[in-house]
């Protein structure tokens, strides 16, 4: 194992990894019909509803949370990357939608008792250690207020476990290139990212790492982070099985 692969992800990494060239091919890699469905998944499971107060923790360039936003959630977005907020604020004024976007650590939240929900989509929790991870999940339950409701989507472990690594994803938009290398390591449950983008003539790499948590280990740091409940669900919101490529978690404070 390489403990250089397997260690988790810095800050400097992550803005790195969510530059301009992840927004470049996001069209590709996720179309607006994609977003359209997904934004009702995310209502649907946090039970939304005009004037619903929800926070969206790296909200990237807010695909989801404007999409939220127009169907009348009052939305938060925070991210670390400063170009995607950019992008974010600039389709939220385009939409004629007002989105608040905040610049931040999802591991440090300014806010206490301020939201009926909360999520992380499209696997946006585990890039830190363990001890970092809990930290993101005590801060997003003492965001909410009593019985508010937390949203976790990621990548099932158990399906992964039964990919045959390394994966190569070849994702195209004209003469552009974005090459995804996953690779997976058992030791340290991480799954590890490296993506070379061929662009105007350059190559760039990044890397992205990140933890891979079974559905008792959720609720085992769900409930000590202080949410009441835990729920799983697949993909498109049916029942969580040992064949569901994603899990999504929802859990209760």
């Amino acid at each position: 194992m390489s403990e250089d692969i397997a260690r988790p992800v810095s800050s400097q990494e992550l803005e790195s990894y969510f530059s301009e060239d992840y927004i470049h091919f996001g069209c590709v890699i996720n179309p607006p019909d994609a977003s359209d469905r997904q934004a009702g998944l995310v209502w649907d499971l946090l039970s939304l509803a005009q004037g619903s107060a929800v926070l969206e923790l790296g909200c990237g360039y807010g695909r989801i949370a404007n999409r939220l936003s127009e169907k009348g959630a009052q939305v938060v977005g925070l991210d670390i990357s400063p170009i995607l907020l950019k992008k974010a604020e600039s389709d939220a004024a385009e939409r004629g939608i007002n989105v608040e976007y905040v610049l931040g650590d999802m591991r440090s939240l300014p806010w206490r008792d301020r939201f009926d929900a909360a999520f992380l989509w499209y696997t946006t929790f585990g890039y830190f250690d363990d001890a970092d991870n809990e930290r993101v999940l005590r801060e997003a339950a003492s965001s909410l207020r009593k019985g508010g409701c937390l949203l976790i989507d990621n990548h099932s472990r158990i399906v992964s476990l039964r990919h045959k690594f390394p994966i190569c994803d070849v994702a195209r938009l004209n003469d552009d290139l974005r090459i995804d290398i996953y690779s997976n390591d058992v030791l340290s449950d991480r799954e590890n990212l490296e993506r070379i983008i061929i662009r105007d003539g350059h190559i760039r790499r990044t890397h992205l790492s990140y933890r891979q948590y079974g559905f008792s280990e959720y609720v085992r740091m769900l409930r000590s982070a202080g949410f009441k409940s835990v729920e799983a669900y697949g993909k498109e919101g049916e029942a969580f099985t040992s064949d569901s490529s994603r899990l999504l978690v929802v859990a209760y404070k």
